[in-house]
């Protein structure tokens, strides 16, 4: 998913623009980290795409989800919760003020 590719963390080995992709994305946050040497210079070029995902995972899911009918719902209960607690998405794929609905950003990919 999204948040694996920009963390570096995807199971897209056998993708034969890994490589390319990987160099691409190393560029851009080598970018933010120069443009931002205040606060990220004491960084690894990893820690830098985590603090990126973090800060802006809200946005990244907004957009993916903006074309989504109003109707639309995420398949289980993410919202506010775990997969025990959660309640499931509203409309648009999105919880109540357009939180993340998704847990698994952190859950290793072969285990979702």
């Amino acid at each position: 998913d999204i948040g694996d590719i920009v963390r570096g963390r995807d199971l897209y080995s056998g993708n034969k623009k890994k490589d390319k992709l990987e160099e691409n994305l190393n560029k851009i946050f080598n970018d933010i980290k120069k443009n931002n040497q205040s606060k990220l210079s004491q960084l690894t070029l990893d820690q830098v795409r985590e603090y990126w995902w973090e800060l802006n995972r809200e946005k990244v899911w907004e957009a993916i989800t903006c074309g989504a009918d109003a109707g639309n719902k995420y398949f289980r209960g993410t919202c506010g919760g775990d997969e025990k607690t959660g309640t499931l998405t509203p409309s648009q794929c999105r919880c109540k003020g357009d939180q993340v609905p998704t847990y698994f950003d952190y859950v290793p990919q072969y285990l979702r």
